[in-house]
């Protein structure tokens, strides 16, 4: 199988990359900075000879985008927006001028997508779409609009021949360097494994082999098409989402912090409180409805094989220095 991944440089892209190129599949990925042999270069807006890398694959997984580990400026936000649509508009116009079109198109999208709360889990048929919810900051509607725009900027695209999916992606769990849980378990180790903001709000997750297995399975399935919720089926608070990886860990306390304490240090990090305090309650119920099996569904046994593989890639690199 062929399979050309703009954005594949970053932490998904990299799990993604490298599970498909150890199973046997012919992988390119587009990136800004071609380092190896199999990148080539585009600049995620405009036409060029990277398209012909699209014109005759099989598949094509768009993760392209600006990271969302930053400070939401309105200048951050923009880039976050100006990056998802104009990589998502540009892909469909290379795979509506391709003579061999891909006969499956993922785009990656967000589980941001919905809305802030607590009463229920989100579902692709019954979940609830933000941005319109009170008493939470104003900018978070703008990061709901960025998905709608992402979503939208696939689905207007025309591409008969190409069936499309748009991947509402949790936070997707490796034990790669510089990854969310790579941070998450640096936090633990530091004491700081606490709630935040009391803890209620909930967290969604999917193991990496999970995610991998995900995107293999909406490949090889064409009756599935539009948003698909990439998430696992067990959501949690983010007092019991840290409680558990403390227990993975070996750390026993995790101190407490407060809404200020937990600005605070997404400030000295340069990232975003909306990342700790929006309670992201989203469960994949299109995928289960379609037979997919998770390996990883609770956290106490995924949070259990992260920490083990991290502990195992960590020997290695010492073992080669």
């Amino acid at each position: 199988m062929r399979v050309v991944l703009p954005g594949g440089t970053g932490q998904v892209g990299t799990v993604l990359d490298r599970a498909l190129t150890a199973a046997g599949h012919e992988v390119r990925v587009l990136t800004r900075r071609p380092r190896r042999e199999r990148d080539i270069g585009w600049d995620g807006a405009t036409l060029g000879r990277w398209a012909e890398a699209v014109d005759g694959c099989d598949v094509v997984v768009n993760l392209a985008g600006r990271s969302v580990s930053c400070r939401y400026t309105p200048e951050n936000l923009r880039d976050m927006m100006d990056s998802r649509v104009d990589s998502a508009r540009v892909i469909g116009e290379a795979i509506a001028a391709a003579a061999r079109p891909p006969r499956v198109w993922l785009q990656m999208s967000t589980a941001t997508i919905y809305a802030h709360r607590f009463d229920a889990p989100n579902d692709e048929a019954t979940g609830v779409i933000g941005g319109s919810e009170t008493g939470v900051p104003d900018y978070w509607a703008y990061s709901v609009e960025i998905a709608r725009n992402w979503e939208r900027a696939q689905a207007e695209a025309r591409t008969p021949a190409t069936r499309k999916v748009a991947l509402r992606a949790a936070m997707v769990m490796s034990p790669d360097r510089g990854g969310v849980f790579d941070i998450l378990q640096w936090l633990v180790r530091l004491g700081l494994g606490g709630p935040v903001a009391g803890g209620a709000q909930y967290v969604s997750w999917i193991h990496d082999a999970d995610f991998v297995r995900a995107v293999e399975f909406l490949i090889a399935r064409d009756d599935i098409e539009g948003p698909v919720n990439l998430a696992s089926p067990g959501p949690l608070p983010q007092r019991e989402f840290m409680r558990t990886l403390r227990v993975a860990r070996g750390v026993p306390v995790g101190l407490p912090a407060t809404r200020r304490m937990a600005e605070l240090g997404a400030l000295t990090l340069r990232s975003d409180t909306e990342l700790l305090f929006k309670s992201r309650r989203v469960v994949p119920g299109r995928l289960c409805e379609a037979g997919f099996e998770f390996v990883h569904p609770g956290w106490e046994g995924a949070a259990a094989d992260l920490v083990r593989r991290s502990r195992t890639a960590r020997a290695d690199r010492a073992a080669e220095r």
